[in-house]
This record gives C-alpha cells, structure tokens and sequence, in this order.
C-alpha cells in the first residue's frame, strides 16, 4: 500500500503519520494537474488553487507536476534506519532498553575495527529511538517492556450485536478484595454470579468463603434457573432457560457436573479461550463495576489507596476497622445485586434498568419444572444402591431420611445425588422409576431436629397402624349376650325386622334426594289471596306458606300484584 510505503521513508526528520494527508493530496492533485495538462487545460491558477488547498507553495506544485510527468507520483525521499527482526529481538532481551542496544551495538563495531574487518554505520542514539517509534506501533514497544498482558491494552475489541434476553448467560468467579470474619478467622469470599448479556440482569449468584468449586456453580445456576423467587428477592422474575452459556477455560466451569447438568436441559457450554476476558465482556463489566461500586465501600477493603510503602498483605493487628461477619457480607451483596437489577441504569439499555429492559423484552421464557431443576443441578456417581434397614449406604457411611419409614421397602434400588463437597446430606430417586424419595443425611451425625422428625414419623406410622386393626376389629368381630342355659347366644347389636325395614326405607329415601334434581321438584303452591286456577290451588303443596290472616297488610283483592303479572 502507498501510505506504508510511505512511512518507510524519512522526510527531513518529521513524523510521517502528520505527512499522510499532504501526500495524499499531492497524488491527487499531480494526476488532475496531469489530465488537465494533457488536454491543454491546465492554466496558474489551477496550480495556485491546488497549493492553497493542499498547503504547500506554488512553486512546490510546479515541482510535484514535474517529478509527475517523469512518471514520479511519490516523494522521492531518502532512505532511513530500519529496525530488522535481529534488533526487535535484542532489543526485547534488553526489555526495551534502546541505551542498553546501543552500547551494544557501539562495542560490536569498536571490535569489528579492531580486527580490521568492514563495519557497517552505527546509528547513533537518536537515529535508534526514530526508528523504533516509527517501525513499531504502541503495543509493540509496550510489550518490550510488559509483555503480552501490557500489549494488549492498546488492541480493539469489537462488541457482539445486542439479542433478545436469555439468549446468552456469562458466567465467572470474583475473587471479593475484602476481608470479612467467619469463625474466627479473616477470609476473603468468592462471588459466582451469571448475567444476561442483552440486559445486564443478574438471574443468580452464589457465595463461598473460599476457592469455589462446583458446587457454587450448581447452587448459582439453579437460583438462575428458576423463577420461583419472591418479587421482593434480589432476582424477581429474572431467569429461565438460557441459549447458550459462556464460560471461561476453567476447571470447575469445565467439568462433566456443571456439563450434565445443563445438557439435560440442551444448553450448551461455549468455552472461550484461557485469559482472553475481552471475549466475555459482559460478566467482566460486572465484576468491574461491583469493585468500583460495592466491594470498594466495604471495611476491610485491600485494594484502597494505602500510605504504606512496602507491598504486602494487610496487618489485622494495624488495621483496626472491624471486619464484617460473613453472614452480614451476604446480606449487603444480595442487596447490591437487587439494586443492580432494579435501580442501575445504563446508556446500553437506554436509559433503562435491567429489571425493566427484562420486562420490555417480549421473547417467551422457558421455566424448568422444579422437581427437574432440583434433580438435574446435583452431582451424580452413576450407581444403584439398595435400600436396607441401615439406610443407604455411600462412601462407606450410611444415610437416612425420615421419609424411609414406611415410605420405601427394604431393598427397594435407589440412586442418589448431591452437591459436590457437601457429604452431609444427598438427595434419593427411586432408580426404575426416577422418582424422588426424599433427603437424606448421615445416620451418626443426625441433628435433635433430625432425630425428633424421625421420631414423630415412626410414631406417625405406629397410630396409622393402630387406627387401621381398631377400625377392622369393629368390623369383623361379632359380640354375643351371655347366656346362664345351655342355649344358643344372642348376638348383641342384632336389628328387628321393623328396624330393619324403617332404616332400610330411610336409606333410600336419604339417597333419593341426595341424588334428586332440583328442577325436578315442584315449586311451593301459590297463597290463597292470589288470583290462581283452581287446579293450582287443589294441588297446593303442604309446606306452602299459609296465607296471611284477616286483616292483615296485603295486596287489594281487585288489584293484581306485581307477582301476579309475572305469573
């Protein structure tokens, strides 16, 4: 291309990037002088006009129109130091030291000349520096110095086109720059959140005290997953399933459970390349702006201007802002998170916030059944167990739940799930029909709440029981009078004949109009002061109300009430 070229030339010691658009314009020009001078147009003030735009002298255009005609359209220049691929690579061993390459470059040729050999011109100083700034851009000379990580400050990042929600969920870890107490002891929490790259909502997050792992994914995803919270929750109505998921090369976020867990709903897993954040912008953005906004307010926070001189982690016993308890941090960050969603605004939304841009969104939401979600989003081994007298057995311990008494027979297979790094209790599915059962947790390490539970249902089953016998011994045993002959007993309880035949006719009687229609029964007959046929009055029901006594208020006997107009 003419405008590299271009810069490969040195014109009297100026920048060539500040020339592009004077040379630009000279070839321009010197091909329009050209045609016009070809054609026998071309007068002064054509040139004149020409140099007043370009900014150059008229004679500088007679010039251009000459080196023109001789088939030159460029300037001719002089050649300049160039820095070659050996240098670029002594200068990257010197981290960008153009002093030190240059004392090198000085001995190179004294010794040279010592030996009597031919030595090529040594660039001085200044000459070195020129062509550095010249044949290499900013993050090449960054890079000298920082490496791959200080180059890429200077790229350009594109931006995805803005979809519909749920589209596309990014998901990371925060490693939280803050200290807070739990048990005792100073940790520093970790944040795994998703969020929605078209409306920047958070549909879910979990917090751990230390290095995450699978099971804060699992915990994440199934809050995202599910819409089931309480408006007033820090996610509202924000979830569902997504499209895709974006993830970085990690290896929790890598692994077969977070995988299965969402292949059973067809979500598939993008896994970006490692240490490339640019290409998951969204949950980096997050993770940007709740330092700035949140993580930076907090006490204990250690990224915070400090008047201390030698790095190092904080001394707890200088600092003596008290920490937050880790039960509080929670708190304050599930708050942050519904602010986020419902307050924030951003000029990607318009203005909007993400609770409102989710609202504006028409796309269709999908929901995951809650029973699935909660099968779905645990680890499983792959085996089948049976159910004994003992529980279930796994990793050589057994578990119980009080939902096993009665609930399931002994030697009923099974298989189990649960959350991993959580041994204390797993979730139980019936293994041919993949029903859930219930929970379970470790037989000796049962909580009173546990054990009373356990109590109260096998005391449950125990009454159930004996309601069942008294009710079939009532039923089945027959009781007999005692006799002081030698005579046949009479049975106690026995009916009639009358009796028998009066509460057989009341059963039908009752089951008759129990099954009767209503329309089916006449209404009541008419009072005797109305004007009616007389075959009205001849079948007058017997439970008709009587007609009202002499004297009393009632309708004129040659006036027809509004009754008897309807009639």
């Amino acid at each position: 291309m003419a405008g590299t070229e271009l810069v490969s030339v040195d014109l009297g010691g100026m920048e060539a990037a500040s020339l592009v658009p004077r040379l630009l314009g000279r070839e321009q020009a010197v091909a329009r002088l050209l045609a016009l001078d070809g054609r026998g147009e071309l007068t002064t003030g054509h040139a004149r006009l020409v140099a007043k735009s370009v900014g150059v002298s008229l004679r500088t255009v007679w010039r251009w129109l000459d080196d023109g005609r001789q088939g030159r359209m460029e300037p001719a220049g002089r050649e300049r130091f160039h820095l070659t691929d050996e240098l670029h690579g002594r200068l990257a061993a010197w981290c960008g030291n153009a002093a030190a390459l240059h004392r090198d470059l000085v001995a190179e040729a004294a010794v040279a000349r010592a030996e009597g050999g031919d030595v090529p011109g040594t660039p001085s100083l200044a000459t070195l520096h020129r062509a550095i700034r010249l044949d290499l851009n900013a993050g090449q000379r960054a890079a000298l110095a920082g490496g791959e990580r200080a180059r890429r400050r200077h790229d350009v990042h594109l931006r995805r086109p803005r979809l519909w929600r749920n589209a596309c969920w990014e998901a990371d870890h925060k490693h939280v720059p803050v200290e807070v107490m739990l048990d005792g002891e100073l940790v520093f929490p970790w944040v795994t959140w998703f969020i929605d790259c078209a409306t920047n909502a958070v549909p879910g997050a979990a917090v751990t005290p230390h290095q995450p792992s699978r099971d804060a994914i699992l915990a994440a995803l199934r809050i995202a997953l599910s819409r089931d919270e309480k408006p007033t929750g820090p996610y509202g109505p924000i979830g569902g399933l997504p499209s895709l998921v974006r993830i970085d090369r990690g290896a929790d976020f890598l692994s077969a459970t977070v995988a299965e867990a969402l292949g059973y709903f067809a979500v598939p897993l993008q896994d970006l390349p490692a240490y490339r954040p640019d290409l998951k912008g969204s949950v980096e953005n997050l993770n940007r702006c709740a330092e700035r906004m949140f993580f930076a307010s907090l006490p204990r926070y250690t990224h915070a201007p400090s008047m201390r001189v030698r790095p190092g982690a904080r001394n707890p016993f200088i600092d003596e802002t008290p920490p937050l308890p880790f039960t509080e941090f929670v708190r304050r960050l599930l708050q942050w998170v519904t602010w986020w969603n419902t307050e924030h605004t951003s000029q990607a939304l318009d203005g909007l916030t993400p609770l409102e841009a989710w609202r504006a969104d028409p796309t269709p939401i999908e929901d995951v059944q809650p029973h699935l979600l909660h099968r779905f989003t645990l680890a499983d081994d792959g085996r089948t167990r049976t159910l004994t007298a003992s529980g279930v057995r796994w990793n050589n311990r057994y578990y119980v739940g009080e939902w096993m008494h009665g609930g399931a027979d002994a030697g009923t297979k099974v298989t189990i799930r649960y959350i991993p790094h959580h041994d204390h209790e797993i979730e139980v599915f019936d293994a041919a029909s993949g029903r859930y059962l219930g929970p379970a947790h470790l037989a000796d390490a049962a909580t009173a709440e546990q054990r009373k539970a356990h109590r109260r249902r096998k005391d449950a089953e125990k009454r159930r029981l004996a309601r069942a016998l008294s009710a079939a011994s009532r039923h089945t045993r027959t009781r007999y009078a005692a006799v002081t002959h030698a005579e046949q007993p009479e049975q106690l309880g026995a009916l009639t004949a009358a009796e028998a035949a009066e509460e057989t006719a009341r059963t039908r009687l009752g089951d008759a109009a129990q099954w009767a229609l209503p329309d089916l029964i006449p209404p009541a007959a008419p009072p005797d002061h109305w004007r009616t046929p007389a075959s009205l009055r001849e079948g007058q029901h017997p439970q008709s109300p009587p007609a009202p006594a002499d004297g009393a208020d009632g309708p004129d006997a040659g006036e027809s009430t509004e009754g008897e107009k309807d009639r």
